[in-house]
């Protein structure tokens, strides 16, 4: 192929490439400007209250954040499930709260949400500190999958929506995975606003998550369930948790720890 040919080639390679950022931009625009179908107002109010405490404006951004995940999105049902608006609804709705007055990339590692009926089971392979193999199940209501996928239980999604006050939520939890995940593998760390602000996060979420750890040896109560105490990543997914929903108890209890949820996320829920 003459070289004049390839050179032509690379540069309208080099246009389109340069030009999609602006076309995605421009898709989800469109898509945010219809209006947003009643048969979905109504399954919010029935299936996801914590929308009806919320800012107007923050109310009508979320509303645009699910119209564009539901287009982008796949959802496929398993082990029976049937995949409806109240599913992708209900579940949209939860993911994009952690998206609100943040860069709306809308999880872009993400691909499909897997839903089954309810808890379903993961088989597990582990070595030991002796090099012995072991195999085993775990009965789970959701996982983030870095290859994009997110794996829900309906059940559980239905509860944490309905359930607005307990600090446990699991599409909120898998979906601060996906967050933490943009970055690689989960490890507590996901990408901040600015370089300068990483120091104080990590020194914040390790020392809370040294003192979670503590508690759980301890066998104390805590503000926080004891699976954040297992390793870094699952500590920011539930913390994530209870910032949406018991906010006013973490701002008192673990004041700088929601001053660096509170930044990340861009909210204050507990003004609402």
């Amino acid at each position: 192929m003459p070289l004049l040919v390839l050179t032509l080639l690379a540069a309208l390679f080099a246009v389109w490439l340069l030009g999609q950022p602006y076309w995605l931009a421009r898709k989800r625009a469109a898509i945010a400007a219809q209006p947003f179908p009643d048969a979905w107002r109504d399954i919010l109010r029935r299936r996801v209250p914590y929308v009806r405490a919320m800012p107007a404006d923050l109310q009508l951004q979320l509303k645009k954040h699910i119209q564009v995940f539901i287009a982008e999105k796949a959802f496929l049902g398993c082990a029976g499930q049937v995949i409806t608006d109240e599913v992708r609804v209900t579940i949209a709705a939860q993911a994009c709260l952690l998206l609100l007055n943040r860069p709306a990339h809308y999880y872009p590692g993400l691909r499909q949400i897997l839903v089954y009926p309810g808890s379903f089971v993961v088989p597990r392979a582990h070595t030991d500190s002796a090099g012995v193999a072991h195999s085993g199940r775990d009965v789970l209501a959701g996982e983030s999958w870095a290859h994009g996928q997110v794996v829900l239980s309906w059940q559980d999604a239905l509860e944490g929506a309905a359930t607005v006050d307990d600090g446990r939520n699991v599409v909120i939890h898998e979906f601060a995975h996906q967050l933490d995940q943009e970055t690689g593998s989960a490890n507590g760390a996901p990408v901040l606003s600015r370089t300068e602000h990483y120091a104080r996060w990590a020194a914040v979420l390790q020392a809370e998550f040294e003192a979670l750890q503590h508690s759980t040896e301890q066998h104390e109560e805590t503000l926080f369930d004891a699976y954040g105490a297992t390793e870094p990543a699952e500590f920011f997914a539930v913390v994530s948790e209870v910032f949406f929903e018991q906010p006013q108890r973490m701002a008192t209890e673990h004041p700088a720890l929601y001053q660096e949820l509170a930044q990340f996320y861009r909210l204050d829920p507990q003004s609402w």
